[in-house]
């Protein structure tokens, strides 16, 4: 039957091991029960910068000719936990199991020392230097004259710029295609994630592995990343969709290009 030792009759040594062991288990007790600096994160939505989202077109062109494309091109986002929300030990160790969600820093996720409304305008104001840089990246690559043709990108409820490299190709894809007649998708369901510069450079974005898993639900067979990140998008890349990793709005064009056929080798992570 259980029974206890009294305490006068335990060793310095194993009266020490005891008090320790209590501290453990009160520490663990309020680690399980404090809210933690995490937010979890898990697949967002996609969609196509070619169509219209939520019934407005995402990307409008005048003072140019439009040419009518097929296929997709998908950005993804990953979508978090509210920056105010109180996330636990509990919620890290089931995310921590599970291959649809993740647990990241919250800080990772979210700008630090702002109210939730200083945040959403942040990463709104994160949305439109993306954008702003999309248009002059794809302007100057096409050699076109911001001051003869205006775009304009809208994308309801999105922030950050994570968004920036696949509203280049749009608006490339949009005005020119590939350059020879044809769509710069070629009818595929092609998805990706990545910042640019208005140089065309393509920077790394974060959640990777996530957004694949987004892609893929939406139908893409091809996923644009950058190429620093193609660990991470091969962790748990999905069956079926294909890596490609670019550095630069015109590798991936050439990327994209040889997909079709046009020459060149595709780029593997």
């Amino acid at each position: 039957m259980p029974f206890s030792v009294p305490a006068a009759l335990l060793s310095p040594r194993t009266r020490t091991l005891a008090v320790c062991a209590a501290l453990v288990v009160a520490l663990l007790a309020v680690a399980a029960l404090a809210p933690l600096p995490v937010s979890i994160v898990e697949p967002g939505l996609t969609a196509d910068v070619l169509g219209a989202n939520r019934g407005t077109q995402v990307i409008t062109i005048t003072g140019t000719k439009v040419r009518k494309t097929s296929g997709q091109l998908r950005m993804t986002t990953i979508a978090a936990t509210q920056p105010d929300a109180d996330v636990y030990l509990s919620d890290v160790i089931e995310a921590w199991f599970a291959t649809d969600r993740a647990a990241m820093p919250r800080d990772a996720v979210y700008p630090t020392g702002g109210s939730v409304k200083e945040i959403e305008k942040h990463n709104q104001a994160e949305m439109t230097q993306s954008q702003d840089a999309a248009t002059v990246a794809a302007l100057k690559h096409l050699g076109l004259s911001s001051s003869d043709v205006k775009v304009s990108l809208h994308l309801a409820d999105v922030g950050g710029p994570s968004a920036g490299l696949m509203f280049t190709l749009g608006i490339v894809d949009k005005i020119d295609g590939n350059g020879s007649g044809g769509d710069l998708t070629a009818g595929r369901r092609i998805a990706g994630t990545g910042t640019i510069t208005a140089a065309g450079n393509v920077g790394a974005v974060g959640g990777v592995s996530l957004k694949t898993q987004a892609a893929k639900r939406d139908g893409a067979t091809v996923f644009l990343v950058p190429k620093d990140e193609c660990a991470d998008a091969e962790a748990e890349l999905p069956a079926g969709l294909r890596l490609v990793p670019v550095t630069t709005l015109d590798g991936a064009i050439s990327a994209l290009r040889a997909l079709d056929g046009a020459g060149g080798k595709v780029p593997s992570c």
